[in-house]
């Protein structure tokens, strides 16, 4: 194939999933019924499709990763770039704790469910095996696999593989248990879903005209044209900025490489912050007289925003490679299988005592993000707020950042189970367990200490037509 065809062929492709899946769920009751967001859909008829199972379409999965990879930060920045209620500070804050504690929980019961794997059925599982569970689902399949990778060198064998392989039933779980986790919320606290949504239909604006003082839709240049220029500075400075700090850690050796990896890694948290600055100085600008006319059209920056999480959520599960799930099958679906209901109750228990307004968004999208990626994530908070009008977007993307900082000891325990396998010292994994449950405890306490004072562990969801005036449904 001519080179120059490669990615306008796979965004073709993602294209006819998408319209695809559009049809199917207006033509199929079971996919309206149950609330399937169309993008899942889509993602797994790519999957059924692609070269994974029937190999009908030619999806390469890792030009598919490569979409994935900038959609995030594309969408991300112009989600970001939107007039819109700003997040506080405290549930930022509060998301990046519920973020690593997740992963804390979910680390105990993987790691403890190793443990006792190795004890009675298989003794020669790699101990520190069941700490794949908070990198696969918490962290997603890059991290799984390059820990698992260097976990190879100790002896576990086909340790990235198996790294995929949990990443994998993650993303299972999130769209899966995400689709459940909606339904059984909507029917819980009994909300009329075809009522609300008509009542939010009706207040859509189906097509944007000219206002007095904006900058008119088509002039001299298209203000759609605008938003893509904008959205473009910002990105070009996220990788001038990235670039220009790996250059400054290459001289720290393996340490600079790893930090030079995670700030890739982490592009669209520090793109969304550009975003926010880029948005604050044209707002500062407006108000000194500087500049006369606004320049960022929500309308067209949501319609940005929207068109790249859909094709990104598409892209992100038709590009899973089910070939690694043969290895270890049995312990792997014993620990994600209970990691998954764990992480759902445990994110329903703690989102009704930690927020405020948007219980329903914040929980989807935590639970999504939390067993498979932001964009599973993104995939379920759209259906229940397509518009994005809640911060629970947000939420997800400054609280990974200060996330970032919460999980630093995190990171340092992960690696006493490995040190312990090494130098056959067992009583490293009970300190390890040890150190997980003491630093849960300790992220508990700072949010029960940090949640909003007034909040009650009472009804978990909000009404899509209540949005903006924090009033709960009974």
């Amino acid at each position: 194939m001519n080179n120059e065809w490669t990615f306008v062929l796979d965004f073709a492709l993602v294209g006819l999933l998408l319209a695809s899946a559009t049809v199917l769920k207006r033509k199929v009751s079971l996919f309206r019924k149950y609330l399937m967001p169309d993008a899942i859909i889509a993602g797994f008829l790519g999957l059924l499709a692609g070269p994974s199972c029937l190999r009908l379409i030619p999806l390469d999965l890792d030009r598919l990763g490569t979409l994935v990879y900038h959609l995030m930060a594309i969408g991300f920045i112009a989600l970001t770039l939107k007039d819109r209620e700003r997040a506080k500070n405290r549930d930022i804050t509060n998301t990046g704790a519920m973020i690593v504690s997740t992963y804390l929980v979910q680390g105990i019961l993987g790691f403890g469910l190793s443990l006792l794997l190795v004890s009675l059925v298989y003794p020669d599982l790699f101990p520190p095996f069941g700490l794949l569970l908070p990198l696969g689902f918490g962290q997603g399949p890059g991290q799984a696999y390059s820990i698992g990778r260097q976990w190879e060198s100790l002896g576990f064998a086909n340790g990235g593989n198996i790294g995929l392989s949990v990443a994998a039933l993650g993303y299972i779980w999130a769209c899966f248990g995400g689709v459940f986790l909606i339904n059984f919320l909507i029917r819980r606290h009994k909300i009329d879903w075809q009522k609300q949504k008509q009542k939010q239909n009706a207040k859509k604006v189906v097509y944007e005209t000219d206002h007095a003082g904006e900058m008119a839709l088509s002039e001299s240049i298209d203000k759609f044209s605008i938003q893509l220029a904008l959205i473009g500075i910002v990105y070009l400075v996220t990788y001038l900025t990235i670039s220009g700090v790996s250059i400054v850690l290459k001289p720290f050796g393996t340490f600079g490489t790893t930090l030079s990896q995670l700030l890739w890694g982490f592009h669209f948290i520090i793109a969304s912050l550009y975003a926010l600055l880029t948005r604050a100085v044209l707002n500062y600008a407006q108000r000194k007289g500087w500049m006369h006319r606004p320049q960022l059209s929500n309308y067209l920056l949501q319609r940005i925003s929207g068109g790249c999480f859909d094709f990104m959520i598409a892209a992100a599960i038709a590009g899973i490679s089910l070939t690694v799930l043969r290895e270890y099958l049995v312990p792997t679906l014993i620990i994600t299988t209970l990691g998954g209901i764990l992480t759902m109750v445990y994110i329903c228990f703690v989102c009704k005592r930690l927020y405020r307004r948007y219980g329903l968004e914040n929980t989807l999208a935590l639970y999504g993000m939390l067993t498979g990626t932001i964009s599973t994530g993104l995939a379920l908070l759209r259906e229940v707020d397509p518009d994005f009008s809640s911060p629970s977007a947000e939420y997800m993307v400054l609280g990974s950042g200060v996330g970032l900082a919460f999980g630093f000891p995190m990171m340092i325990l992960l690696n006493l189970p490995t040190v312990g396998y090494v130098n056959q010292q067992p009583v490293l994994y009970f300190l390890s367990m040890l150190g997980f449950v003491a630093y849960l405890i300790i992220l508990g306490l700072f949010m029960y200490w940090n949640r909003p004072k007034n909040i009650t562990a009472g009804p978990l969801t909000l009404g899509i037509d209540q949005i903006g005036r924090g009033e709960r449904v009974s």
